[in-house]
């Protein structure tokens, strides 16, 4: 399939290993070069507010949270909070707290081997029917649903240039491999599967929400899940020009309680061999600007939730 066109002058992110990958292509250091180095101006406190900024709901759960703003951090929040615009009338808790930890643009990552967005191959993006919530199972010409974990992930978009206030309107693409660390599109098997990858539009407060299943480890990668935003939907659905490509972190104490349980026997055996820490992607910094907030339980599901400022 002809690629669509991408932002002019826009190099492509280099790729990430992956154990189907016959070409063994490896990560590209000068990607992270790219990277802010935010960590020599931002203290302590402030990261760990933005890391407590994450949760979807407001509220933490069991499966491992990343924190909460030190007593340092909650003051220079406060003040941000009294001069940040609001996001809307009906804006939650959780944008407005978004709103004023904002400031730390996301890292700018590999988009992988495996996009499906017209760059290396196969272009889900100009199908019809990738505008959707629910990425669970295959449209078009396959219907096939795919197992594992529910998950529901939350991101929240904001524009940093212009203040923080929400990218209402914006779209993201979002899409991951499956519990066995599969890709759709790609995988042997799966070509003709586009299972766990869709769009949806950010609303007035600049969120989008996908449920999913939760990702399955492969080795050479911490458990993750790739998105990109868009400015528009038009863009989105024409692979046109990309705002920001990133990962999304998932917590130890989720994927430890995952992988134990039936169906995540390959994930089990691979996750020990990778840490945050090893990770190509997430390794320089830990992911401290990636990781997401989740909580729940196999039995019920996980939530996951994440700020994303571009």
């Amino acid at each position: 399939m002809t690629p669509s066109p991408r932002t002019p002058g826009r190099q492509q992110a280099p790729q990430e290993p992956h154990p189907n990958h016959d070409r063994g292509l490896e990560f590209d250091l000068s990607t992270l070069m790219t990277r802010r180095s935010l960590g020599m101006f931002l203290g302590a406190g402030t990261a760990a507010a933005a890391l407590a900024a994450c949760t979807p709901g407001g509220t933490s759960g069991s499966a491992a949270t990343t924190g909460t703003p030190s007593s340092a951090s909650a003051g220079s929040t406060a003040t941000a909070a009294t001069t940040a615009p609001a996001a809307s009338a009906t804006a939650s808790p959780t944008v407005t707290r978004a709103i004023a930890e904002c400031g730390v643009e996301i890292p700018q990552e590999t988009a992988g081997p495996y996009p499906g967005d017209g760059s290396n191959g196969p272009n889900v993006l100009e199908a019809s029917g990738v505008v959707r919530q629910d990425i669970t199972s295959s449209f078009g010409t396959s219907t096939t649903k795919v197992d594992g974990v529910p998950l529901t992930v939350t991101l929240t978009l904001l524009d940093n240039a212009n203040g923080c206030v929400p990218l209402a309107g914006a779209a993201v693409y979002a899409w991951h491999c499956d519990r066995d660390g599969k890709y759709s599109l790609y995988d042997s098997g799966l070509e003709n599967e586009n299972y766990l990858r869709g769009v949806q539009e950010a609303d007035a407060n600049g969120q989008v929400t996908f449920k999913t299943i939760y990702p399955g480890a492969y080795n050479g990668r911490w458990p993750h899940i790739h998105f990109e935003v868009f400015e528009s939907m038009n863009n989105a659905t024409a692979a046109g020009q990309v705002l920001a490509v990133s990962q999304i972190a998932l917590t130890d104490a989720a994927c430890k309680e995952v992988y134990a349980s039936s169906g995540y026997e390959t994930s089990a055996r691979n996750f020990p061999n990778t840490t945050l820490k090893s990770d190509n992607v997430f390794g320089d910094d830990g992911g401290i600007y990636q990781l997401a907030t989740m909580s729940g339980s196999v039995a019920g599901g996980y939530t996951a939730g994440l700020n994303v400022t571009v």
